[in-house]
């Protein structure tokens, strides 16, 4: 059994963005030389998330706005009345008591979940013909972290 674990760093540009990160998370796997096994896919952050996806802008941007609808974003003035009143008590999050501004990606990071365990299949990625693996980030504009952990044979 060979395991090989690469730590990633990556400047995101915007507070929220999707990454493709189906590359990186390949040469990790050419890196190992494994042929059969798993790869874990990991955010080293509590304000981001892995998933598996169609990359395909609607989705990225609809996914976005679900994620909104369930934990709306209190750094920007709400778009609707309904957004406002899907806001916590007091219209804001008690985390930014402490000085943050960034409450709803922590709950964004509960749905989308910060890691993916992907299958490995003769040296490959064994992805539908239409998933990539993304990055997402809900409080970023600086260096994110992300682990690799590749483990077979």
């Amino acid at each position: 059994m060979k395991s090989h674990t690469v730590h990633h760093t990556f400047e995101t540009r915007a507070r929220r963005e999707f990454v493709r990160i189906t590359p990186d998370v390949q040469e990790a796997v050419d890196e190992s030389g494994v042929q059969e096994g798993m790869v874990l896919v990991s955010a080293m952050h509590i304000t981001a998330g892995v998933w598996v996806n169609d990359d395909e802008p609607g989705i990225l941007e609809d996914a976005l706005e679900w994620l909104d609808k369930l934990a709306p974003p209190s750094w920007r003035r709400p778009e609707t009345e309904v957004a406002r009143e899907l806001l916590p008590d007091g219209g804001d999050y008690r985390h930014h008591r402490g000085g943050e501004d960034n409450g709803d990606a922590h709950f964004k990071n509960l749905l989308v979940h910060h890691q993916v365990v992907l299958p490995i299949t003769a040296g490959r990625l064994d992805l539908g013909p239409w998933q990539q693996v993304f990055y997402a980030e809900f409080d970023g504009g600086r260096p994110k972290r992300l682990v690799i952990k590749v483990i077979g044979a």
